[in-house]
């Protein structure tokens, strides 16, 4: 595994990144039961991943905290989230015990706002911002992060009012091969001023359906968002693989995502082992060859939220 320092935290972090929710969340919405999904982030720890994700409302709370009672504590990062729309201070504070007590766990090393709309920035930095101060300080936990609302926010615009504040130590942002937008403000303005990046939905812009995906792409082509060339291939990616190194699309995805200046932990999610291992691989390869990236960036660079999805804030899984 490789490792890098988290921003201004000094958390030293896999580069890989375990994410309990998304479209997997550890494999639960496939019916894979909790005594496997412990076994799935055993197995991630024994390929090195020290960073896991999870979040209340996913579900998997519960499930990450057993599978790291097997390891000392301070050899794995926790990170979790709760939601800040319409939440009181008291709220949030009662959440945050309530992650504790479900994770198993006397502090949690990030805890962020989860989801935040740019018009629901005011009221988290207002309300409940110094109510988390106040509970850091008291130890339970150790840096305040804030996640974006991923495609209802394709602009970025809540992350970027937020990185003007100095209080969030790390945020989280969906950026992928056909969400570029990332780079060109978030991720430098994060390195300048040491707040750590975690990557979301590095691969959820429809590489693991590339039917779907040629057809997305031929569709923003007839309507003059990429150039006609695109639209006229049907494989208009296939040059990743031809001259850019990849072993197909999803290698590709996690390659760029894993050396993109400035992204610190790419997140992925699975509930099959075999999957997890291919994902460590990619993140653990070389860069995508230069003149393919260039390519990647001059023809898809304007794009925004292709293949992102929703999660609805209040959809859980069963403890």
């Amino acid at each position: 595994m490789e490792f890098t320092t988290l921003g201004r935290t000094g958390l030293k972090v896999s580069v890989a990144g375990l994410g309990s929710g998304g479209p997997s969340r550890l494999g639960r919405k496939k019916g894979v039961d909790k005594d496997q999904g412990v076994a799935l982030i055993r197995r991630a720890i024994d390929l090195g991943i020290n960073f896991f994700d999870t979040a209340e409302n996913y579900g998997t709370e519960g499930v990450v905290g057993a599978a790291v009672k097997s390891v000392p504590r301070d050899s794995v990062v926790l990170s979790t989230k709760y939601h800040a729309e319409g939440v009181s201070a008291n709220e949030i504070v009662d959440a945050l015990d309530t992650a504790l007590r479900t994770m198993d766990t006397d502090y949690l090393d990030v805890f962020h706002l989860h989801g935040v709309l740019a018009d629901e920035y005011d009221h988290a930095v207002d309300v409940l911002v110094p109510a988390l101060l106040r509970e850091r300080e008291r130890g339970k936990f150790r840096f305040l992060g804030i996640t974006e609302g991923t495609a209802r926010d394709l602009g970025h615009a809540m992350l970027t009012r937020a990185l003007k504040d100095d209080f969030w130590d790390v945020v989280m942002v969906a950026f992928n091969m056909m969400h570029q937008g990332a780079l060109d403000h978030v991720l430098p303005e994060a390195r300048k001023r040491g707040v750590g990046t975690l990557i979301m939905a590095p691969a959820r812009c429809q590489v693991g359906t590339p039917d779907r995906l040629v057809e997305a792409l031929k569709a923003l082509a007839a309507e003059g968002k990429l150039p006609a060339a695109v639209g006229d291939s049907d494989d208009p990616l296939g040059f990743l693989m031809r001259d850019g190194g990849a072993k197909n699309l999803l290698d590709a995805a996690y390659r760029f995502a894993r050396h993109a200046s400035g992204a610190d932990v790419i997140l992925f999610g699975t509930g099959n082992p075999d999957h997890l291992e291919a994902n460590v691989a990619s993140l653990l390869s070389a860069p995508l060859h230069e003149a393919s990236m260039a390519r990647l960036r001059a023809d898809f660079g304007k794009l925004k939220g292709v293949g992102l999805n929703q999660i609805r804030r209040n959809e859980r899984m069963p403890a």
